[in-house]
């Protein structure tokens, strides 16, 4: 969405980055009443261990700066669950950055590693944050489309993508908003380019935990840093947010190789220098929790997945099933709109739901032009009833 003209002041590298569609959705919902299964947000809480920790690291003064590179004993969870789930080393005092969120962890990651003019590749439909980040840099997007129904690495069209400009690789898995997990054999692939180029990786797993069983890798995550060849290359991001549901804290990490977290430390410290004193050894916990607590979370997510996509499939609506993550896409199309936003904006009046046109995630203006995202990490009766909703909109197909 484009900046009104009342904003002259603002840069012209970011004039293209209004209101966040999520703004627009969240307003509707709340001016209409409508179920808001845009914005992806749990509306329940995360384990009653993890927030008692905070409440226990506030009461006991835990409430000033924390160090730069984050408290020691979430640094040495973050290696420890790194080594724990993927079997990787990472050395908690030199190789792990504590962020505000992962939204920080990959601008400052971004900021520090490009040149104006660089060239980022990354695919689309993304995560709304990326284009901006990579504008505020300088550099410059090269997307590659992933496509329904499969949403399948098109390697062609991924090799066109990189040319002796390209600096870094923006990678997501399980990817937002589609839903998708990228293949070993897809991160291999992005892999090879990336050395053959001399390309850095920056991998956002901030769902990592978030894979169903019936997914191509059985609901077993694959880290980028774990495949042959790419750890001395590759950052990874994650959060405790979406794994915890507390998205409202803020408290992201990234991880790699000593020199590449030293150049975005450079850039962090001067962005939001700390955050987040007193829930980062909240999440230390959480990160120790047994292993029935992740598989417990994953569970939950993939049976409200299949709460809402049989009432998607009553509506008219075959969801693309996604196979991670807590979105489902669907192809308004079925319903008469070759428009995912014009159908958004209609949904709180013709079903008393609200989602999150494809569209906007996408540089290419036809590409998931017709598609819409629901998020279902929400309590079972609420997809219960936006199933019930969005069952009506079957007389429209």
């Amino acid at each position: 969405m484009d900046v009104p003209a009342r904003h002259p002041f603002l840069v012209e590298r970011m004039r293209g980055f209004g209101t966040t569609i999520f703004a627009e959705m969240t307003a509707l919902a709340q001016r209409t009443g409508a179920i808001n299964l845009g914005q992806g947000f749990p509306d329940t809480d995360g384990p009653p261990q993890v927030l008692e920790a905070a409440v226990r690291a506030i009461r006991e003064g835990r409430n000033q700066y924390p160090p730069g590179p984050g408290v020691p004993e979430l640094r040495e969870a973050i290696a420890a669950h790194q080594q724990r789930f993927y079997g990787l080393d990472v050395d908690p005092d030199s190789e792990v950055l504590v962020t505000a969120g992962a939204t920080e962890a990959i601008a400052t990651t971004l900021l520090a590693l490009i040149e104006p003019g660089d060239e980022v590749v990354m695919f689309e439909p993304y995560y709304d944050s990326y284009a901006a980040a990579v504008a505020l840099a300088g550099g410059v997007r090269r997307t590659v489309v992933l496509r329904a129904p499969d949403f399948a690495v098109d390697e062609a069209a991924l090799r066109a993508a990189f040319s002796d400009r390209t600096r870094v690789v923006l990678l997501n898995s399980p990817h937002n908003p589609t839903g998708k997990v990228f293949t070993p054999q897809e991160l291999d692939l992005v892999g090879s380019l990336a050395r053959e180029h001399g390309a850095l990786v920056v991998s956002d797993e901030v769902y990592e935990h978030l894979l169903f069983s019936d997914g191509p890798t059985g609901g077993r995550h694959v880290p980028v840093a774990s495949r042959p060849g790419l750890a001395d290359r590759t950052l990874t991001i994650s959060s405790a947010g979406k794994t915890f549901s507390v998205t409202g804290w803020k408290v992201g990490w990234v991880h790699g190789p000593r020199e590449l977290v030293d150049a975005v430390r450079a850039v962090k410290q001067f962005v939001t220098f700390v955050a987040s004193g007193p829930f980062q050894p909240a999440v230390a916990e959480g990160l120790a929790l047994p292993d029935e607590v992740f598989a417990d979370l994953a569970g939950r997510l993939q049976r409200g997945r299949d709460l809402l996509c049989e009432g998607l499939r009553a509506a008219g609506l075959e969801p693309f099933v996604p196979a991670g993550t807590y979105f489902v896409l669907v192809d308004g199309a079925a319903l008469g709109y070759d428009d995912g936003l014009a159908l958004c904006r209609e949904l709180p009046r013709l079903a008393g739901v609200v989602g999150v046109p494809v569209r906007v995630f996408h540089d290419d203006p036809e590409a998931g032009r017709s598609l819409v995202r629901f998020a279902f990490c929400k309590r079972p009766e609420v997809l219960q009833a936006a199933a019930e909703r969005l069952a009506g909109l079957a007389r429209l197909g």
